[in-house]
């Protein structure tokens, strides 16, 4: 079991890498595009006009800088049509020795350290996205075992579900956020959210973004609990035709107590790799929520650096969100072993 575990821990670190190699080496190639925009902040600037000699110059030292005057990788195509050794100094030796360290880079836009800017997201992604996650599993949970006790909610609940399944999410968090967080109608939430205060503890942030963070997080809630609940109230009424549960009813168990104590684990496999996607779906959807609401978190960090082209600080993030879609994947596998322990891993 610890060579499996193991050898699935590795496959997925050769995973990750490879996919942030991959976006490291596509956004690198438009190395031009983020040259002009790291000298955009100094050509906003009332300054008198530069010569030409001086603007290749700038540009010159911001490729330097930015580390883009090296060759992209160890082999590469020159202008002549040829295939030539680009050096073992190259961008993308570069970047993997740090990251083999730990360092993820400098953000090209602040100079800030990559690792202190995902730190610093995350500190409100977390919370948002495993709060949100722990809740919409729950509701699930009590929808469907209660569909499945009490036929007779089935159809308004199943319908109020699919009306919900069929509003985007940020339809969904516009309505909070003019239902909830409106003076002219009820203001009992902040509307938008603020910045971590520099060196207070992580979990003082957790609690002081508490109001903050209500509004996104039912948002997120509500627009993954449908899916999880109708998958595992399809699951529950297929089980709760099978024999056993005939059994269980003549030993003359209630209708909720079969359902949590017999059909629930068995109806569980199917919603286990539903959970799998839970998690990136959170990720996505923070995206959303956290620039509808104005928090700093993964998300819309990651849509700035993609829009400013900031490369190492999004290369960091797809690394990060990366590596947390493939453990969720790794833990779906070992959910279905405690779920089914007939099930097991093959080496």
């Amino acid at each position: 079991m610890v060579r499996l575990l193991l050898r699935h821990l590795g496959q997925t670190l050769l995973a990750t890498w490879l996919l942030a190699s991959v976006v490291f080496l596509l956004t690198r190639a438009d190395g031009e595009q983020a040259v002009r925009l790291a000298l955009a902040p100094a050509a906003d600037l009332s300054m008198p006009a530069v010569s030409q000699a001086e603007e290749l110059a700038s540009r010159a030292a911001a490729r330097h800088r930015l580390g883009l005057d090296r060759p992209l990788f160890y082999v590469g195509c020159s202008a002549a049509g040829s295939w030539e050794w680009g050096g073992w100094h190259n961008q993308y030796h570069q970047w993997l020795r740090a990251l083999l360290h730990g360092n993820l880079g400098t953000s090209f836009r602040s100079g800030e350290l990559v690792s202190h800017r995902l730190a610093q997201a995350l500190a409100f992604t977390l919370p948002l996205t495993g709060l949100a996650a722990v809740l919409a599993i729950l509701a699930a949970l009590v929808l469907a075992t209660g569909m499945a006790a009490f036929p007779r909610w089935q159809g308004p609940v199943r319908t109020v579900l699919v009306g919900l399944h069929s509003v985007p999410l940020f339809i969904v968090a516009l309505a909070l956020l003019l239902l909830f967080a409106n003076p002219e109608l009820l203001n009992w939430f902040p509307a938008y959210g603020a910045a971590p205060e520099v060196g207070t503890h992580a979990l003082k942030q957790f609690f002081d973004a508490l109001p903050q963070l209500v509004l996104p997080v039912a948002a997120l809630v509500l627009a993954a609990v449908p899916e999880l609940t109708l998958q595992l109230a399809s699951a529950l009424a297929h089980e709760l035709r099978q024999p056993y549960i005939v059994t269980a009813r003549a030993k003359g168990l209630r209708a909720s107590a079969v359902v949590r104590h017999h059909a629930l684990r068995n109806a569980l496999l199917p919603t286990l790799a539903q959970l799998a996607e839970l998690l990136p779906a959170m990720a996505a959807g923070a995206v959303v929520v956290e620039t509808i609401f104005a928090l700093p978190g993964m998300g819309r960090l990651l849509a700035e650096a993609a829009a400013t082209r900031d490369y190492p600080l999004l290369v960091g993030g797809v690394l990060l969100v990366g590596l947390a879609r493939l453990l969720s994947l790794l833990l779906a596998d070992l959910s279905y072993s405690w779920a089914d322990p007939r099930i097991r891993w093959k080496a």
